[in-house]
């Protein structure tokens, strides 16, 4: 019991820090997007992020090969590894270049990490779709996000800024991407489907960079840091922190404590941007917080006599 308690202290940090990174990294597009484009900022983060995952699947693959004595995949599970990578790429490059292009456009990084956090809202209702029945809880809990939407995105006044459009429709794109992981992943190795979506995210991506950005070496020189951390920090670190905490970790626990990625983005905008929500924004961050926690709340059992 002791062991156990250790164990799931041990994963929730650990899924802590994972939140913390996905968080502040909302900081770290934004101060990149000072130097460098949408499209150019991603095509980088990317690449990058693959890259920085390529450790990863040489050390699970290591301990799969030493706990089964085979880390080889067939011919079949290469086949769906392949389709999965370039499916879930596509998605997370429309995902990560439209949030990058609301921020981009003055989308507040806080303001941001809860719009884009939606999508966890978003995932059951979009599942009625695949035929998945949905708890009647959620859909107080879409209302209340609603509500919380219209109070992050409309201004006193009914004024409204274009950019967030981008950022609402990053959080669909996103609701979309889980979905397909949801299909693929448990088939495949996850880290390296990851490596795989994030290449293929990098290599899209690059083409309206060539087309529509300028890209300068002094400017990539002075955004290098800001890419630096979303792609090694957000993608390699982040998801290797995630892998090891789930494995300690309660499901619904996890998903929660990984929720605070919102919290955090609003919290390292304050604290590193002095970037302040106002009383109706904050109303909103907290409004759609309660309405993410509560949706993830394990449903009651039924008592049978």
């Amino acid at each position: 019991m002791e062991k156990q308690r250790k164990d799931n202290l041990y994963g929730s940090f650990l899924l802590m820090l994972c939140a913390v990174i996905w968080g502040s990294s909302f900081v770290a597009q934004t101060t990149g997007a000072e130097f460098v484009g949408p499209f150019t900022f991603i095509t980088m983060r990317s690449l990058l992020g693959s890259a920085a995952l390529l450790p990863v699947i040489g050390v699970t693959g290591a301990l799969k090969k030493k706990k089964t004595g085979s880390n080889k995949m067939t011919a079949d599970e290469k086949k769906l590894l392949l389709k999965g990578g370039v499916a879930c790429g596509v998605v997370l490059c429309f995902a990560s270049n439209l949030q990058q292009l609301g921020i981009d456009g003055g989308t507040e990084p806080g303001r941001a990490a809860f719009i884009t956090a939606l999508y966890i809202l978003l995932v059951p209702v979009f599942s009625l779709f695949l035929g998945k029945k949905i708890r009647p809880l959620i859909w107080p809990c879409v209302i209340v996000s609603v509500i919380a939407l219209y109070l992050l995105c409309v201004k006193e006044g009914g004024r409204t800024q274009f950019s967030d459009l981008y950022v609402l429709l990053c959080a669909l794109c996103y609701t979309v991407h889980i979905l397909v992981i949801d299909k693929v992943s448990p088939k495949v190795d996850g880290v390296t489907l990851s490596m795989l979506q994030f290449l293929v995210a990098g290599i899209i991506s690059a083409v309206p960079m060539l087309l529509f950005e300028e890209v300068t070496v002094e400017n990539l020189i002075k955004a290098a840091p800001s890419i630096a951390y979303s792609g090694i920090m957000s993608s390699g670190v982040a998801y290797t922190l995630q892998i090891l905490g789930q494995q300690k970790t309660e499901p619904t626990i996890a998903t929660m404590i990984m929720s605070l990625e919102s919290v955090f983005g609003v919290l390292t905008a304050m604290v590193i941007l002095h970037q302040i929500p106002s009383v109706r924004e904050a109303i909103g961050c907290i409004l759609m917080f309660a309405a993410i926690i509560v949706a993830q709340l394990p449903e009651k059992k039924k008592i049978r006599i």
